[in-house]
């Protein structure tokens, strides 16, 4: 195991750690994750050239991202905790908000 330090003294062991944490972290704290990956590998393909390619991918993150808000909102003034659901508890939000449309 590499453990050499960098610049800053920070081994280098400790810095993948901390990144495999962030990308853990990321699927629980962000409800659009997998939208925001999508949208990023849109961008990073060969036909992500322009924006206007990959606009359905930002608008569809974009939605999402107002979505969860607004259920955070709708949760913080009823003062229901968490804020923000957990992701065993996403879906079912997600299936009654469709349902009632």
């Amino acid at each position: 195991m590499d453990t050499g330090r960098d610049s800053n003294g920070v081994t280098k062991q400790r810095d993948i750690t901390s990144r495999h944490t962030l990308r853990r972290n990321q699927e629980t704290d962000n409800p659009c994750y997998k939208e925001y990956l999508l949208s990023l590998k849109c961008l990073s393909s060969g036909k992500g050239n322009s924006h206007e390619t990959c606009q359905p991918y930002f608008v569809n993150y974009r939605n999402c991202k107002d979505f969860w808000a607004s259920v955070q909102h709708e949760r913080k003034l009823k003062d229901i905790e968490p804020y923000l659901p957990p992701p065993e508890e996403r879906a079912k939000i997600k299936t009654d908000f469709l349902n009632s449309r």
